[in-house]
């Protein structure tokens, strides 16, 4: 999968319409964000649920217990299989009781059609798409973000309620207090239509020295 935008555009405007983004672009060279591959919304949203609050080593070892369940759904496990799978072997796999509900709102909102497929949420506007996704039990607005960053590719998102987010534009601007939500979205107003972009630079700044 590849963005929609041109990375190399999208710096340029970066680096003209801010400064301090102009020189982390420099530290850091070409952006590299990876996108994560997706075989559906369900399966990307039931990954997102396992993996909340978890290292990623400990979240993947829980998820593949998950699809172990299922040995013979060779495109991953379906909002079918959750539903028919009882709460104790869900749990079992080392899910809390409130992700095991999660799952199962998930799964049950996809099976009735609640959310649009991958294809229909390419079309949806960022706004539009992040108001379907929050109504699943377990996933906020930072948890539709990163589906809007990550899966998706969308050029024009900025997780405001993102800790490392926040922490990451106090080293890059040498600020001593990390900045409130609502400050940091009048800062990256600048950086539109690229914000995406830009979160993964300060994120990167994180990384240095």
């Amino acid at each position: 999968m590849t963005f929609s935008f041109d990375p190399a555009k999208a710096t340029a405007h970066l680096g003209a319409a801010d400064p301090v983004l102009a020189r982390l672009i420099e530290t850091v060279g070409p952006f590299r964000m990876e996108l994560k591959s997706s075989r559906s919304v369900f399966g990307a949203l039931a990954e997102a649920i396992v993996y909340q609050q978890l290292s990623n080593k400990a979240a993947a070892t829980i998820f593949g217990w998950v699809e172990a369940l299922y040995p013979r759904a060779k495109q991953g496990f379906t909002p079918g299989h959750i539903l028919r799978t009882p709460d104790d072997k869900l749990r079992a796999c080392g899910l809390s009781r409130a992700k095991v509900l999660a799952l199962q709102d998930l799964a049950r909102r996809v099976d009735a059609g609640d959310l649009p497929t991958l294809d229909e949420a390419h079309d949806l506007e960022d706004a539009v798409l992040v108001e379907r996704l929050v109504q699943v039990r377990g996933i906020g607005r930072w948890s539709a973000e990163m589906f809007l960053m990550f899966r998706l590719g969308r050029p024009d998102v900025l997780p405001l309620d993102d800790y490392s987010l926040r922490k990451a534009y106090a080293k890059a601007f040498n600020k001593r207090k990390l900045p409130e939500p609502k400050a940091l979205a009048k800062i990256g107003a600048r950086w539109a239509p690229y914000r995406t972009v830009a979160s993964w630079y300060l994120w990167r700044a994180l990384d240095l020295p």
